[in-house]
């Protein structure tokens, strides 16, 4: 890993020096992404001189957070507040509905398109979040292959019911062991999507997915906590979301009509949450530690994607604060 605590130097001179500047803040759920986005705002306007209430030279955040795409769902997805913005435009929030599914291809196209119009106002686009996938389509290029014909969707549909994924999952854990690491089972549609590529390509979907170059200028922070810390860290978000209402929130949702085949209700804690309340067993307690052990699980497969990229510049969080 490359580690650096001159982050505001590193942004200076980045900033400075780059004709189509794109900055990323990556890292795993709860590592305190959204704060240091507000802070790298500041810190650009004050490089570039321009009042962050001016509409030229300043910056603009994108969401890289495939949950927090969807309306409705904020708790749960620890999505900023318009009073917590600082006056910074953020965009990607609150555009799905959750029966809309979200795909990496849809938000290469959407996020490439908020991005030309960010540098074209002459601001600087920052890119947050820690979904992988979405991340890498957008910073590798990545061409994805197309879609495969209804018959074998519905049969790798019917197997994935079946036993909801069991077999499909442990056939992509031994053949593309890669690509399995970036969800869970319970994620159907990209289950379905990975074998999709795999029958109808014969191609491994890490191989099948083809990278380009990168259109803009990268800088790429993470955010790096000792393990025990992100740990703590984890449990201490989980218990606050239930604090502040995440149950009620769900139970808007399927009082709104939504149910737990939705896109977006297999979001992280939502399917839970809306299990234990659609079977009468709701026992907080156990739900919240079910939940922050899932959280934990995929901060783990997230660090694990992202540790082997060189382009990424590691800050030791503990260290910043």
């Amino acid at each position: 890993m490359v580690m650096t605590q001159n982050w505001k130097e590193a942004l200076t001179f980045h900033v400075g020096k780059s004709e189509h500047p794109l900055i990323v803040v990556l890292g795993p759920t709860a590592s305190g992404k959204t704060n240091f986005s507000l802070n790298i705002a500041h810190a650009v306007a004050e490089t570039r001189g321009s009042p962050l209430q001016n509409d030229d030279g300043r910056s603009e955040i994108l969401n890289a957070d495939s949950r927090q795409l969807y309306r409705f769902m904020d708790i749960g997805t620890a999505k900023i507040h318009p009073e917590e913005m600082r006056g910074i435009p953020h965009h990607l929030l609150d555009v799905l509905d959750p029966k809309e599914e979200a795909t990496a291809a849809w938000y290469k196209t959407e996020v490439t398109r908020v991005i030309g119009e960010i540098l074209g106002r002459g601001n600087v686009p920052i890119l947050v979040g820690g979904s992988m996938l979405y991340i890498s389509a957008l910073l590798d290029d990545l061409q994805f292959v197309a879609n495969a014909d209804p018959a074998l969707r519905k049969k790798l549909e019917e197997q994935y019911d079946a036993d909801r994924g069991a077999a499909l999952f442990k056939r992509l854990q031994r053949i593309d062991p890669e690509t399995a690491s970036a969800f869970s089972v319970k994620n159907k549609s990209y289950v379905i999507r990975a074998m999709e590529i795999l029958e109808g390509t014969g191609m491994k979907p890490s191989e099948a997915k083809q990278s380009g170059t990168c259109p803009w200028d990268l800088l790429i922070f993470g955010m790096q906590w000792q393990r025990e810390t992100l740990v703590e860290r984890i449990n201490a978000r989980t218990k606050e979301m239930f604090e502040d209402g995440w149950i009620e929130e769900v139970q808007s949702l399927l009082d709104r009509g939504y149910s737990i085949d939705d896109p977006g209700m297999k979001s992280h804690g939502y399917r839970e949450i809306a299990e234990a309340i659609s079977s009468g067993e709701l026992n907080t307690n156990a739900l919240q530690e079910i939940i922050a052990a899932k959280a934990r699980q995929y901060a783990k497969r997230q660090m694990t994607w992202w540790k082997g990229d060189p382009r990424i510049q590691w800050l030791d969080v503990s260290a910043l604060n």
